[in-house]
């Protein structure tokens, strides 16, 4: 018969559980404090730029077209309708050219009517003044006649007079002739007066018949205009750009019908962010790019009203311009507001606005990572954009978009 025997109760396996136990717990503490794994980033796909003290520039930037400095937009100036074409858009024209003839007959008629109105003005005209003039000589007859019989009424006065003196005349009769000379000095002097109102009247009346006449052919002298504006000119020397009519077409008074430009004297239109643009005066140096070579010039005019979030700024070109440049082509200006002698400058991030913080990334010294920086920023220009705080010389760090990692405060580059 078999008798079992007492074993011991071995301590190990307890021991053993309780020390797993330990160290997990351990391990577990560790993880909790490890930090999370840094998100990686390609380099190649990262724009880096270098933080520098130096001159630095600041520019702004805007699009635009160039345009013609003289334009001459002709309208109509009556209805009419379009009766031929002579030059099509794209040709040379001289001041003088017939671009496009109308036709109306009213204003034909008007023209007619007008010049047989001037004639009859001026008849009436020569009319008055050989009546006037008629009368005049009469009132100087008149006087005349005046004038004689009082000179004689004057010597027979002093003759009667002497012979008074003689006492060969009576009283009566010395008294009969000094009368007689009064009343003929009177009447001397009245028809004297007479003739001074009958030349004043004859300018007065004349001067109402002239104002007639010059009425008369002001009248037509405009309708002749408008007769003649029916032949529409160019008004300048320059290209014809836009015909937008047709013939036969029966137009309104003040609509457009034709351009005309000269295309050698050019200056060019840029829309300036608003944001931007109150840094802007007249006079700052501009390089106007066309695609097919760099023109300077100078800022001729900005534009006080905001369109659309933009300024219009009016530059003057002061180079030659290139081949190829031509009214309405698409340009690019790059406007110098001011300069600094030393500052401390880096590319323009994204989203980086002048005068404000800005959160980057800042690259180890060994380029391996890039931790959160902030720095406060000054005045911005095109390309780049000052730094007041947060960041050194030699400093590099990342310009393009970061908003993927927003929740990382480094990342890892390879």
């Amino acid at each position: 018969m078999d008798i079992p025997l007492d074993r011991p109760t071995s301590r190990r396996k307890p021991l053993l559980i309780g020390g797993a136990a330990l160290g997990l717990l351990a391990l577990m503490a560790g993880v909790s404090r490890l930090k999370p794994a840094a998100p990686v980033a390609e380099r190649q796909s990262l724009l880096l730029d270098v933080v520098k003290q130096g001159p630095m520039v600041f520019q702004v930037r805007g699009t635009g077209t160039l345009v013609p400095l003289h334009v001459r937009w002709l309208t109509a100036a009556t209805p009419g309708r379009v009766e031929r074409l002579h030059i099509l858009p794209g040709a040379a024209v001289k001041a003088g050219d017939v671009i496009l003839e109308l036709s109306n007959p009213e204003v034909q008629q008007g023209a007619q009517d007008s010049e047989w109105a001037q004639r009859s003005a001026e008849a009436d005209l020569l009319g008055a003044k050989a009546r006037l003039e008629t009368s005049l000589l009469d009132v100087r007859a008149s006087l005349a006649s005046a004038k004689a019989s009082h000179s004689n009424a004057r010597m027979s006065l002093e003759a009667n007079e002497k012979l008074a003196l003689a006492g060969l005349v009576s009283g009566q009769d010395l008294a009969r002739s000094r009368s007689q000379s009064e009343e003929l000095s009177t009447r001397f002097d009245i028809e004297q007066r007479r003739l001074q109102i009958s030349s004043d009247s004859l300018k007065a009346q004349l001067a109402t018949y002239q104002a007639k006449v010059e009425q008369a052919r002001a009248l037509h002298t405009l309708k002749r205009s408008l007769l003649e504006g029916l032949k529409v000119r160019a008004g300048m020397d320059g290209v014809l750009q836009q015909l937008p009519v047709q013939v036969g077409q029966q137009l309104n008074p003040g609509i457009t019908l034709a351009k005309v430009a000269q295309p050698t004297q050019l200056k060019a239109e840029l829309k300036i962010s608003e944001t931007q643009a109150k840094d802007l005066a007249l006079n700052l140096p501009v390089s106007i790019d066309t695609r097919n070579g760099i023109v300077p010039g100078h800022v001729l005019r900005i534009d006080p009203a905001v369109q659309n979030g933009t300024v219009t700024v009016d530059i003057a070109l002061d180079g030659p311009l290139p081949k190829g440049a031509r009214p309405d082509l698409s340009v690019e200006g790059v406007i110098e507001i001011d300069k600094a002698a030393n500052a401390l400058f880096v590319g323009r991030p994204v989203q980086a606005q002048p005068h404000g913080q800005a959160t980057l990334f800042k690259l180890s010294p060994d380029g391996s990572e890039a931790s959160r920086v902030k720095a406060r920023l000054g005045r911005g220009s095109v390309n780049a954009i000052e730094i007041l705080e947060g960041l050194r010389p030699g400093d590099k760090v990342i310009l393009s978009d970061t908003s993927a990692w927003d929740g990382a405060d480094r990342i890892r580059i390879q």
